[in-house]
Parts: structure tokens; sequence; C-alpha cells
């Protein structure tokens, strides 16, 4: 390949990753809203109570959310094996539109009675569907049309759009919190942010009719004819074993130093919510610059060198840090321990697309990726905050602190018997 041909498909390749990245970030956006603006609207769904009582519900409908996550990966998932990655990537942006519309226009509590939290939660139904299907069309997609040589560096823009999402979301809170007063944030405010959502999921349907398909996709559409079923799955149980075992301490560990730590700073470091706006965006801002620098780094020396750096640092290092974060009430100090677990989980957000990719062949791949994740995530990830706030509640907080570390432990242990997907990966196979 010439020099001139080789600059021209590396374009190509930054043009589909753009492409791809911008729908991710939306759908995250719509996702993490939820998580960003529940400490105001938890009042509006549930009756009155004391406000651990109404975020333990909206916690709870959070978690119900991710039990949807496994069927989005199993349904879309399949959809992407069968009719390429472009069709699943627009289908699931389009049920996170409706998603966010109807939390947008759902009455308060005290207009429709239970209706509201019912209307909460199929919302939160149709967008686990979607970003279950999301994250496993994306991470194949990021994957497939990355060049060989940079496929850590180009497939951790999923986790750096990913977090673009929440800091997006954590960029419209802080905007609203300068022109709106607290009681006008509780009473109509937050719902601003999921018009906000809805519009620019919509617009992203539209750009993401005009994607690239991948050449992967387009190869085996002619070479397989068992594509994104069960039976093929099955051919694949060790790999379906390893995504768990590779995303049970990651999923933990991101949901607690991400959508938890907001909550916990307000709730329990006791610092005001404003300012915990500000001390997230700056150390999510911080996180996502890492992700490509720790993409390219797996690039020259290994998934796995990555993964246990996590898994050991993870295990370590989770219960001094948050014991720290709940006895401390000034923002700088809590700003550096809540950038200190997000440096230690970037050995894991940064890759693990990729190394999940690695693992299956391309007629099973979105599905291989999709399923086993998103029901682990289901299972632990989405449950982190209601068991956090659970042991809260229960008055014995810390013992959360282990119960993350010992997650982390479990996927250290994985982490230690894999192989190097970077080496004779699945993708050179198609």
């Amino acid at each position: 390949m010439t020099v001139v041909a080789e600059k021209r498909a590396e374009r190509r390749v930054v043009a589909n990753v753009l492409r791809g990245s911008v729908g991710n970030l939306i759908e995250w956006y719509d996702w993490y809203a939820y998580t960003a603006f529940s400490i105001y609207f938890a009042a509006a769904f549930f009756p009155k109570g004391d406000q651990t009582a109404q975020l333990l519900n909206t916690a709870a409908v959070f978690a119900v959310g991710f039990l949807m996550r496994p069927l989005g990966g199993w349904l879309l998932g399949r959809y992407a094996d069968r009719h390429g990655r472009r069709a699943a990537l627009t289908l699931s942006v389009t049920l996170m539109a409706f998603g966010s519309l109807i939390i947008a226009l759902t009455p308060s509590y005290a207009t429709i009675g239970v209706a509201a939290p019912v209307l909460l939660v199929l919302a939160r139904l149709l967008q686990g569907l979607s970003v279950g299907g999301e994250y496993a069309t994306s991470a194949t997609y990021l994957s497939e049309v990355a060049s060989p040589a940079k496929r850590g560096f180009y497939s951790s823009f999923q986790y750096v759009t990913l977090t673009a999402g929440q800091l997006v979301a954590l960029g419209v809170q802080i905007v609203l919190q300068q022109f709106l007063t607290k009681p006008e944030m509780s009473s109509w405010g937050w719902r601003i942010a999921f018009v906000i959502g809805a519009t620019g999921a919509i617009i992203v349907m539209w750009l993401r009719r005009g994607m690239d398909e991948s050449e992967s996709f387009e190869k085996q559409q002619q070479e397989s004819s068992d594509k994104g079923t069960f039976k093929a799955l099955l051919k694949h149980p060790k790999e379906c074993l390893l995504v768990v075992g590779l995303t049970l301490g990651g999923t933990v560990a991101f949901y607690t130093y991400t959508t938890y730590l907001q909550k916990f700073m307000v709730n329990t470091s006791k610092i005001d919510a404003a300012t915990v706006s500000w001390i997230n965006f700056a150390a999510l801002l911080v996180f996502v610059v890492l992700q490509p620098i720790a993409g390219a780094l797996s690039d020259r020396i290994g998934r796995r060198p990555l993964l246990l750096g996590f898994g050991v640092l993870g295990t370590l290092a989770t219960v001094p840090l948050l014991s720290m974060l709940a006895r401390t009430s000034e923002a700088f100090p809590a700003f550096l321990l809540m950038l200190g677990g997000l440096v230690i989980v970037t050995g894991y957000t940064s890759i693990n697309a990729i190394v999940k990719a690695e693992l299956f062949p391309t007629n099973i791949r979105a599905l291989g990726v999709g399923l086993p994740y998103a029901l682990t995530v289901a299972i632990f990830g989405g449950t982190a905050e209601y068991v956090a706030l659970w042991f809260k509640q229960a008055g014995h907080e810390s013992v959360f602190f282990y119960y993350v570390a010992g997650c982390v432990l479990i996927s250290l242990l994985v982490y230690g018997f894999m192989r190097e997907t970077s080496k004779d990966s699945v993708l050179d196979k198609g």
C-alpha cells in the first residue's frame, strides 16, 4: 500500500470512529442524565420521605434499567451480527430517544400518583434495552474499523464518549445550577436535561443512517450463514466466561467511582451538590483524557499488563480511598481521591472493549461481546449504587468498600490466567 493510500485509509478510520463515537456520546448522555439529575427529581416521582429513602427508590429504578441491558445485548447484538453494525446502532439510539422523552414529559407523583414511578420504570426499561445494544455494537464497530496496530487506541474512544456523555450531563447540570434556584431545579429544571437528550438522540438517529458499515461484517455476510445465534455463541463458552470475569470488578469499580460518588459526596461527605458537580466534572475530564493514552499504551505493551495493574491497585486501594473520602468535606481533597480511583479503573475501561472483541469471530462478535457483558453489568454494575445505599441505610456503609475491593479481586484472578488477546487476535482472522 502506498503512503497516499495509507493516509487515505487512516482518514477513513478516523471518520468512522468519529461518526460512531458521536452517537455513543449522546446515548450515554441520556443514560447518565438520570443519575446526574436524580438528586433533584427523586421527590417528583416518589412519595415524601427522607432523602436517603428517595435516593434509594431512584437507585432501584436505575438498577431495573440495567435488567434490560442483557435483553438489549441479545436482541441488538443478534441484530448487529445479522443485519449490520450501522443498522443496530441506529435502532439503539431511537429507543433511547423515546426513553428520554417519557422522563421529560411525565407529570409528578403529586399530580398522577403511582403512574409517575411506573412511567419512570418504563422509560428506564427502554433506555436499558438501548444501552445494552449500544455497548455491544459500538465496541464491535470501533474494533472492526480500527487500524490493526492502533486498535487499543481507537477502541478506547468507546469509554471516551461514554464518559464524555456523563460529562455533558454534568455540564448541563452545572449550567442549570447557575441560572435556576434549587427549588426550580427540583420542580421543573431537571426536565430540560431530558429534552436535550431526546433531541440529540433524534439528530444522531439521522446521522447514523449515513455511517459506513465495517468491512469485517460485509466480508462475513458472504462467508457465514450462522450469524448472531445462540448456537454459534455456545461454541465459545470459555470466551463468554472470560467476558464475565473481565467485567465483574471493572463494572463495579466504574459505577462506584463515577455514578455513585456524586451521591456519596453529598449524602456522606456532606459536600453541597453544586460543588460535587464541579468535582465530578473535573475528575471525569481527566479520566476522558487518560483513555486514549492507556489504549495506545496497550498497543505497545499488550492489554494484560493494564488489566493486572487495575486488578492489583483496585483490590488494595479501594477501601482506603473510599474511607478517606467519607471523612473528607473539602472539595480539592475529594477531587484527588475521586481522581485516584478513576486513574486505577482506567486500566480496565480503556481496553475492555477491544479485549472482548478480540475473543470472538465476526459472525458472533456483537452478541458475544454484548450478552455476557450486559448480564454481568446488570447483576453487579447496575446494583452497585443500590447496594451502597442499602448498607448506608443499615448503618454499615464501610462494608460496601470491601464489597467493591472483593469484586475487583475476583477479576484480578481472571486477568492472572488469561492470554494476551492482542497476540494472534481473532479480529485478524475475520
